[in-house]
């Protein structure tokens, strides 16, 4: 594969229209599909993406199966769908055991949506059970617009975490904290060998090309994964902005399929 997109949104036919609307009011953006699986796969063959991750959330802790029994229906030779548990779950660790039955590849989690701080003791559990199960957590890490004063997973929180789950593996959305990125740069990139960031919106939002540039560098090109967060962004501009960065060709296939590809065990 030459291009896989490793942060991507859709939702069931039957609740895409009303959730892409609501979170397109509360993001002030304008998405880049319908929120359909079937439009998001059309729009990822015309933007040149060979496959991508498919990433859910369980907003609630009734949301379990519902979540993870879709996301396990989406699975092909091109989408690799993640599941997700939601932290007040009773049963999140037989949830996790059942995700990783379901052959899904790991498990989203999303702080600001799930009320969470990415440096609760009461996580560190979860984040070690992921560990033993080799389920990757990925995170979003940074500002979002449903809080953008109260942030979730700061760097400095997810150093905690890390330190708490070493043998875990874990990929912290938006090259590691969105709008952090000098933190980003100080506090994770190059220090955690079980960490992968992904670059998901920093084609609309990182303007700072140079900075892009150290923290990949820094960090390694072999932990970092090719992501657009559609539908809040498109994967074309990403990686035309990673392209100007001047990789070698190596880094440049590690960075938009290799590491992935490591990852999910393709």
């Amino acid at each position: 594969m030459n291009y896989i997109d490793f942060h991507v949104h859709a939702f069931a036919d039957k609740i895409a229209e009303r959730t892409i609307k609501a979170l397109a009011e509360t993001a002030k953006e304008a998405p880049e599909t319908n929120g359909t699986l079937s439009d998001t796969e059309r729009k990822m063959q015309n933007w040149g993406i060979d496959g991508f991750v498919l990433l859910s959330i369980a907003t609630k802790p009734t949301q379990h199966l519902v979540c993870n029994n879709w996301a396990a229906s989406c699975k092909s030779d091109h989408i690799f769908p993640f599941g997700s548990v939601h932290p007040d779950g009773d049963d999140v660790f037989q949830e996790l055991e059942r995700i990783k039955e379901l052959g899904l590849y790991g498990i989203k989690l999303h702080p600001d949506y799930q009320h969470f701080y990415a440096d609760e003791e009461r996580l560190f559990p979860i984040y070690r059970k992921c560990g033993e199960l080799g389920l990757p957590i990925l995170f979003h890490a940074g500002v979002d617009p449903v809080c953008p004063d109260d942030i979730h997973c700061s760097p400095k929180a997810a150093v905690k975490a890390l330190e708490a789950a070493p043998d875990t593996t874990f990929i912290l959305a938006h090259l590691g904290g969105n709008q952090l990125w000098t933190e980003v740069e100080s506090t994770l990139a190059g220090n955690f060998g079980n960490l992968y960031f992904d670059t998901a919106v920093i084609g609309r939002h990182m303007q700072d090309d140079a900075l892009l540039f150290r923290i990949m560098e820094k960090h390694g090109f072999d932990k970092i994964l090719l992501a657009s967060d559609c539908p809040w962004d498109n994967p074309e501009v990403t990686i035309q902005k990673i392209k100007k960065l001047g990789l070698t060709p190596e880094q440049e296939h590690a960075v938009f399929a290799g590491n992935a590809e490591k990852l999910l065990n393709l």
